[in-house]
């Protein structure tokens, strides 16, 4: 890559990277795996970054590349688990508070997890990544229809997780 192409490519993913985990974040659940999202996301960006970047404006590229990745994930869970002996190694940070860094509640997040991930990818591309029906249909290539009946039945789904929850009405904890 020409050294114009990698400087303009580390001036993009310094500028996007934390808008890019925000949104990973929204879709997993998790900022362990947001980052490793957003990590993988940019380096499949990088690859393909000089061809892109001439074509005109990359954000909405990279939150397909993004989600791609996130969908890459869920699809393939067993292929990427970790495997976990119980034993943490380090003590968390009490006074970080990765939800207020995101703008969501603990509960709101809780239950847009119980959201369907298609459903899901719908409803934080077009309510919180605040993309038009068009921009979220291209990002999840699909018609502007498919979005917005993915939409309603997520934000259908979401709003029954809140008022269980709200009612005292915990459900039992799906795998991500």
């Amino acid at each position: 890559m020409r050294t114009g192409d990698d400087a303009s490519f580390r001036e993009f993913a310094r500028h996007r990277s934390l808008t890019l985990r925000r949104t990973a974040y929204l879709l997993c659940g998790d900022w362990h795996l947001a980052e490793d999202l957003v990590q993988t996301a940019l380096i499949k960006l990088y690859r393909v970054w000089p061809k892109v970047s001439r074509n005109g404006p990359v954000d909405n590229y990279s939150r397909q590349v993004l989600l791609r990745c996130w969908l890459d994930e869920q699809r393939r869970p067993w292929r990427r688990k970790e495997n976990r002996d119980g034993v943490v190694p380090e003590q968390p940070d009490v006074r970080a508070d990765p939800s207020a860094v995101a703008g969501i509640s603990e509960p709101l997040r809780l239950a847009l997890a119980e959201v369907p991930a298609k459903q899901r990818a719908a409803v934080v591309l077009r309510y919180c990544a605040d993309l038009s029906v068009a921009d979220t249909a291209a990002a999840l290539r699909c018609s502007e229809g498919t979005v917005k009946s993915q939409a309603a039945r997520g934000l259908e789904t979401l709003r029954a997780a809140v008022t269980r929850r709200e009612a005292g009405l915990l459900p039992v904890e799906r795998s991500r």
